[in-house]
Order: structure tokens, then C-alpha cells, then sequence
């Protein structure tokens, strides 16, 4: 009977301790399930605070962390929340550059929402493609590339440039000057026009260029004012176009005498110029802030609630807002957070974005987008004057030449600019 009752208690300890072991086994369970729930995925925002470029990036960065800041509200992505890592490309290229490795390298994070001149984009791209990441770009842009580590949610050329052109052509007038800050954008839009007016028979009156952010445009003005174009192309960026508009004025080059239609102004832009001096001349996105959806209230409504009344909407806040919804979907189609899954799970994604549902083409990553021209309002709207009414698709690489001759005249810029984006001679 002892040696029974021994068995017995040794039997009923061994079944204590599994017991109090299968305790403490769910319990570290349970315990790294909340913590793998309470840890974020981090994502990137890159762009512009400071510097020429501030006055167009950093409302991008609000759109973008508007968007975050919903999806976490609607409990994150896969369970965990969205924590966004922002810095600063201070409008500089190489800023840029280090910025992109060392959110890649060290802040570990699993996308990067940002960039605004081509200039930081091309530079940005060998960093994304050695390190197997993904830049999510939300501006118009002059196409010639296609990479597996972007996706592209502004306009292609088919989606800005060109229709804009040929609105102007059948509109305006047949005569044409061309103005840009010197890098990859401005320069290849301005070829990519150039061979549109020579197949439409018109005529480029002048061609000019300013370094990023350089205010000396008399010059220039000098030069429309003896042309007397139909219209002017503008593919300034940054701060330069309030020198360039305010010197067209005291020119007396009014938008009734020479209309300008602009690439890169747009609402937010219009807040730092005069607007009275700007109602006439126009500009070409696929997104206004007037558009009168029930999609569109809505955006502008809750960013202007999160960001004050006084703030305006427009074509790269959008994009950078509806950029990060298309992500969001493919983490959640993926069902995982391993990259190169997300990557496969985002080429086919769309969304009902403020602008109209846009769709991303699985072929070439960039997004099919409504077309609009608008004319600048007395309020700093636009007037919408002419739509696509359909989504159109994208087109990277212009047809009017090969892909391998738009490489040579990009390698070319390249190497004229001592292997830079952007001429960057003072």
C-alpha cells in the first residue's frame, strides 16, 4: 500500500508539472501573440521639408500620414499598425540618396512613400533595386522607366503632357515656348513635346532652363516677350515659379495676352503666388480639388478637418494618399509582410480614389488616370475645362521614338550633367 501511495504522488507530480509546464507554455504563447500584435511595420515617407521643393513636398507628407493614420484606425495592416518614419530630403539630391539607404538599412522599413523631382527619383532607384525595397511615387513624371522597385501612382506622359499639348494645339494656338528648371523632367518633357509639335506642324518659338530653385528668369521673360508665343509650356519646379510668374507680370505678359499652362502648379502651389495674377492661365493633372464627387468631398473634407480649413487639395496629395490604400491592399491580399510577396500582390490593385478609380497596370507599375486641364479661378481653384472622361493608360515610352533612342538621349543627359539628374551648375 506505501509503494502504491508513492506511485501514486509520483504519478500526480509528473502530471503537476506537465501541467504547470503546459501553463507556462500558453502563456508565453498568448504572451508572443499580443507582442507580435502590438509591433508596427514601418514604412518610410521621404520628402521634402525644407528647401526649394518644401512648398510642393511637405503637404504630400500630410496626405500620406492622413492615409496612415485612417488605415490604423481601421486596425492596421495584417493586425499591426502602420508606423510611418519621415524625413527630410532637404530638396537636395544626394540628401535623397542617403536618406533612401538609411531608411532602408537601418530604420528597417518595408515600403517608401516619396520623392517629387525625377532628379531624386532616378537617383533613389539603384538604391531600391540593390537592396530589393519599394518606392511608392506619387508625381507626374516624364516617363522613360520602369523598374520592379517603383510603383508609380502620378501621370505618365500619355497622361499629362501630351493630351495637354494637343488641347493647347486645337485651343490656343500653334506656336510654342518651352520653360523649365534644368533636370531630367523638364528637359525629356520638353523633348517629348517637341516631337508632338513637329507631328501636329507647329512651331517651338523658345526653349529655356533654370537651375532648381534659381530665381534669375529675366532673361527668359526677355526672350517670351520678343517671341510672343501662343502659349507658354511651364515645367518649372519649386519656389522658381513665383519669381518666374511675378517677372511675366511686371513684363505685362498676362494670361489673356500669352496663356501658360503649367506641369507642376497646382492648388497647393497656387497659395504662395498671387492669385489674382494667375486667374486665366492653366494647368494639367488628372486630379482638381474641384472635381464634384461624392469621393472627392469626402477626401477634401477629411483633410482640411485633419490639416485646417484654410488647406487646399490637389494632384500629388491625392496620388500620395490613394498610394498608400493601393499598398495597404496588396499587404493585406499577400497575407504576409515578405516583400517580394507584397510586390507580386500590388500589380493588379485598384481603389476609389478621389480622382476617379484608378487601377494599377500590372505590366509597367504605373497607375491608369483620368486626364484634366483646368483653368486657375479668382479663388485658387481650377475650372475644369477639358477631361478624358475614362481612365487612360499608361504609356512610359512616347511612341514617337524607340525605347533604346529615349535610353540614349537619358544616358546622354546623364553623362552631360557629370553623371547627375539634374544640371546643377551655379
Amino acid at each position: 500500500m506505501i509503494i502504491k501511495s508513492k506511485k501514486q504522488k509520483g504519478i500526480k507530480n509528473v502530471f503537476l508539472i506537465l501541467c504547470f509546464g503546459i501553463g507556462i507554455l500558453i502563456s508565453l504563447l498568448f504572451y508572443w501573440q499580443i507582442q507580435l500584435h502590438n509591433e508596427t511595420i514601418k514604412v518610410g515617407i521621404l520628402h521634402s521639408q525644407t528647401g526649394t521643393m518644401k512648398i510642393s513636398e511637405k503637404p504630400v507628407i500630410d496626405a500620406t500620414l492622413l492615409a496612415i493614420e485612417e488605415i490604423n484606425s481601421q486596425g492596421g495592416v495584417l493586425g499591426r499598425k502602420i508606423e510611418p518614419v519621415v524625413v527630410d530630403g532637404k530638396s537636395d539630391i544626394d540628401e535623397f540618396a542617403r536618406a533612401a539607404e538609411k531608411l532602408i538599412t537601418q530604420d528597417k522599413v518595408l515600403t517608401v512613400f516619396g520623392c517629387w523631382t525625377s532628379a531624386c527619383r532616378k537617383t533613389v532607384k539603384p538604391i531600391f533595386e540593390e537592396y530589393d525595397n519599394l518606392l511608392i511615387y506619387p508625381v507626374q513624371y516624364e516617363g522613360l522607366e520602369q523598374s520592379p522597385n517603383i510603383v508609380y501612382t502620378g501621370a505618365a506622359p500619355n497622361q499629362q503632357i501630351i493630351p495637354a499639348v494637343k488641347w493647347a494645339f486645337d485651343n490656343i494656338g500653334q506656336r510654342f515656348f518651352l520653360v523649365g528648371s534644368d533636370y531630367v523632367f523638364p528637359r525629356t518633357a520638353n523633348e517629348i513635346i517637341k516631337d508632338q509639335v513637329i507631328g501636329l506642324q507647329g512651331e517651338i518659338v523658345g526653349e529655356e532652363y533654370l537651375i532648381l530653385g534659381s530665381e534669375k528668369v529675366e532673361d527668359i521673360v526677355d526672350r517670351i516677350a520678343a517671341t510672343q508665343p501662343d502659349v507658354i509650356l511651364n515645367t518649372i519646379n519649386g519656389s522658381s515659379n513665383v519669381a518666374f510668374f511675378k517677372a511675366l507680370r511686371e513684363a505685362g505678359i498676362t494670361p489673356e495676352k500669352i496663356p501658360t499652362i503649367s506641369f507642376s502648379i497646382a492648388e497647393e502651389e497656387l497659395r504662395s503666388m498671387k492669385i489674382l495674377d494667375m486667374v486665366g492661365d492653366y494647368a494639367a493633372w488628372n486630379y482638381f480639388q474641384s472635381i464634384e464627387t461624392p469621393e472627392n468631398q469626402n477626401f477634401v473634407a477629411k483633410f482640411k478637418q485633419k490639416y485646417g480649413q484654410e488647406r487646399v487639395t490637389n494632384d500629388p496629395i491625392e496620388a500620395g494618399y490613394f498610394g498608400v490604400y493601393l499598398w495597404a491592399q496588396a499587404v493585406e491580399k499577400a497575407g504576409t509582410f515578405n516583400l517580394n510577396t507584397i510586390q507580386e500582390n500590388i500589380k493588379d490593385r485598384s481603389f476609389d480614389a478621389p480622382e476617379g478609380v484608378v487601377y494599377l497596370d500590372p505590366e509597367t507599375q504605373h497607375t491608369w488616370k483620368y486626364v484634366r486641364i483646368g483653368k486657375i479661378r479668382n479663388d485658387g481653384q481650377f475650372e475644369i475645362v477639358w477631361s478624358s472622361g475614362k481612365p487612360i493608360r499608361p504609356v512610359p515610352y512616347p511612341i514617337s521614338r524607340s525605347k533604346a533612342e529615349w535610353e540614349d538621349f537619358l544616358n546622354n543627359l546623364y553623362l552631360s550633367w557629370n553623371k547627375k539628374w539634374a544640371n546643377e551648375v551655379k
